[in-house]
């Protein structure tokens, strides 16, 4: 359950946005595997799919294939794991026994979908795969839906060699290429849609705060009460993003 020196050295040089980054880098190399063994597809990070309130939502990374497209949700949680499909949070467990609780993954990658399927059409097949970092052991994870995967990044391969194997063809190739046509544009946004984007969670913040809930600004996940255990403010508490450490945003 402890981090590598590899892992300690990454968490002490880089920030949480170039983890993230990197974390759908190794994702997206895993699916190359997939690809260079046979089963082809388009993939695409970084979406930016319209929501009907005006709104859009991000999805990290997905892959476009003749069986439906899979749509990967990210995690880079270290230590153990625990869960439930129909959970409103999930919690991480440190070695020190320090717990985060951070939004259930899979109800968040259900919104995805929603959002997918309203752009993409029903007739289109939808995977949610979750992917927590080799940092991690699933202690106790359940799932029970049968197209929804909660994997470590080292079993992208086999998951999707076992959905595709599972699965008869349900796309054309040209339907392939369509849906990659049409979903590419909305990777390749300009600023000004990005920080719409931004501006949209931090107006729910607002909303959630009048009802005393808390959001986080960056990535619009749950802000959960913590108290600093070093550092200048040790002994304070704050509120820390629930997808710590994929987001360090704090509110002293």
């Amino acid at each position: 359950m402890s981090k590598s020196i590899i892992d300690i050295l990454l968490d002490s040089i880089f920030d949480e946005q170039w983890t993230g980054r990197h974390g759908e880098r190794l994702t997206h190399r895993e699916l190359r595997l997939v690809q260079l063994l046979g089963r082809k597809g388009k993939v695409i990070r970084n979406l930016y799919l319209p929501k009907d309130n005006g709104e859009t939502s991000e999805i990290d990374l997905v892959f476009i294939t003749q069986k439906g497209i899979f749509v990967f949700e990210s995690k880079n949680y270290s230590g153990w794991i625990f869960g439930d499909e129909n959970g409103k949070n999930w919690t991480a467990m440190l070695p020190n026994k320090q717990k985060n609780y951070f939004y259930n993954p899979i109800k968040q990658n259900n919104t995805h979908l929603k959002w997918m399927r309203n752009f993409v059409g029903d007739d289109v097949p939808l995977f949610s795969i979750i992917v927590f970092s080799n940092r991690c052991e699933l202690k106790k994870v359940t799932v029970e839906s049968k197209d929804v995967k909660v994997i470590k990044r080292d079993w992208v391969y086999a998951t999707v060699r076992d959905i595709w194997d599972a699965n008869e063809d349900a796309l054309t190739d040209d339907k392939v290429e369509e849906l990659y046509t049409s979903l590419k544009e909305l990777s390749d946004v300009d600023n000004e849609t990005k920080e719409k984007h931004i501006e949209d969670i931090n107006k729910r913040l607002d909303i959630n705060e009048a009802l005393d809930k808390k959001i986080c600004p960056r990535c619009g996940s749950e802000l959960v009460l913590r108290t600093a255990k070093r550092g200048a403010h040790a002994g304070e508490q704050f509120y820390g993003c629930s997808s710590f450490p994929k987001c360090r945003y704090m509110q002293f």
